[in-house]
């Protein structure tokens, strides 16, 4: 669109120019003059200055143009390109993620160099809590990180960047500052064109909505992880789904049949296998039985013939598993004892009589004491489950191996 000059009912289109073309520079015009008005870049949301040229960090070559704080304690990192926004969306990206650690008293320490630079002897402190409206308690800086894109003009590539980005859930806004020169002065049409306007509050609300959806499938869904011990072998870190299969494979291995496995969780009796008269393919049975491949186990290895029909094992479970599983496992016949706990994290550890007892990833377990690892690690482990009274052997009298003995231990601790 072009900028006219209405004037005797005529209109004069004045020419569009180039910040380069009228001379003016980036830094000691452009960003000088927005920092004394950020409110002409930030429309709608209340902001102060915190910075200017901020760069406490380890690479002193990288400056934000304006580092600011809005009046939801949020940071605000503003970029500015006096003509082409070549790259400028990814460069903010990464400043906004090196400032998004800043502390309230980082925050402070930051505007007392820029009002000291600008020869201004205003506390600091009060200045931002003055503008937060929170003149005593504990301030906490919001953990979102907004940023600001002025430039005379978008690339195509910037702009269908920054579009995906907002739907991620990131805050960035494109601010169009196009200048326009008449006689000896400068004019700028300032225009917020991302997110539009008249669009801003649905896409703020479906970015908040999004954001929601993502946080309650998160609570919803469950990542707990299990080391299944079956025996001397342990199987770690399985998810909850594997788990269930693995149980309830060891069930019908031992003999129990899949009608009487259904019976035991009767919530789940109907749905707990897929079956079909025959020794089928994973495609035949799906077709035979109706049931999907993608809500069973039908994967190479995972399905049972008994009794002359094939059957497959449910992948769907839900908030009843443990109780499912505890009582699958009591059908057992005596034998190798069956077990499963959860895995509290990717690495356990655990520190008892100056020893540190440690679960790695891979379900080994680790004795250190001094920083010094212990090998063997069995016979302390048997010295402390005496100490903590904890069972050395398992339901048949057999001696725990070291996983299954150092897993106990851990428990025990934890628990104590």
């Amino acid at each position: 669109m072009a900028l006219y000059e209405l004037s005797d009912n005529r209109l004069a289109e004045i020419a569009q120019a180039s910040f380069t073309q009228l001379g003016v520079r980036e830094r000691e015009n452009i960003q000088r003059a927005l920092r004394l008005r950020i409110e002409a870049i930030t429309p709608g949301v209340r902001t102060m200055v915190l910075a200017e040229e901020f760069s406490d960090w380890v690479d002193a070559n990288r400056r934000i143009d304006l580092l600011c704080l809005d009046d939801q304690a949020r940071l605000v990192v503003v970029e500015l390109k006096r003509d082409a926004s070549v790259h400028m969306e990814l460069q903010a990206i990464r400043y906004a993620a090196m400032v998004s650690a800043m502390r309230f008293e980082q925050a402070v320490e930051a505007h007392r160099k820029y009002l000291r630079a600008n020869g201004s002897t205003d506390d600091p402190e009060t200045q931002i809590r003055l503008f937060l409206e929170q003149p005593d308690g504990a301030v906490a800086l919001s953990n979102e990180v907004r940023i600001v894109l002025a430039a005379a003009d978008f690339t195509a590539e910037v702009t269908t960047t920054v579009l995906w980005l907002n739907k991620q859930g990131l805050d960035i806004r494109c601010i169009q500052m196009r200048p326009y020169g008449v006689e000896d002065r400068v004019f700028l049409d300032i225009q917020q064109i991302i997110p539009l306007p008249a669009a801003e509050q649905y896409q703020v609300a479906l970015r908040e909505k999004t954001q929601e959806q993502v946080a309650a499938d998160r609570q919803t869904r469950d990542t707990t992880r299990y080391d299944l011990s079956i025996g001397d072998v342990i199987y770690p870190n399985l998810p909850k789904r594997r788990l269930v299969f693995m149980i309830v494979r060891e069930a019908l291995k031992r003999g129990i049949s899949p009608p009487h496995v259904a019976q035991a969780v009767p919530w789940r009796e109907d749905a707990l296998f897929a079956s079909a008269a025959g020794e089928l393919e994973a495609e035949q049975l799906e077709q035979a039985s109706g049931k999907s491949r993608e809500r069973y186990f039908m994967g190479e290895g995972e399905l049972f013939f008994k009794d002359g029909r094939t059957y497959a094992i449910s992948n769907q479970w839900g908030h009843r598993t443990h109780e499912a599983l505890d009582a699958i496992v009591a059908l057992l016949p005596p034998g190798e004892e069956v077990s499963y706990e959860p895995v509290v994290g990717a690495e356990l550890e655990a520190e008892i009589r100056g020893f540190v007892i440690r679960r790695l990833p891979s379900g080994t377990i680790e004795v250190e004491r001094d920083g010094v690892v212990i090998e063997p690690a069995r016979p302390v482990l048997r010295q402390l489950a005496s100490e903590l009274g904890v069972s050395t052997v398992n339901g048949q009298g057999k001696d725990l191996n070291t996983r299954q003995l150092g897993a106990k231990i851990l428990k025990a601790i934890g628990s104590s």
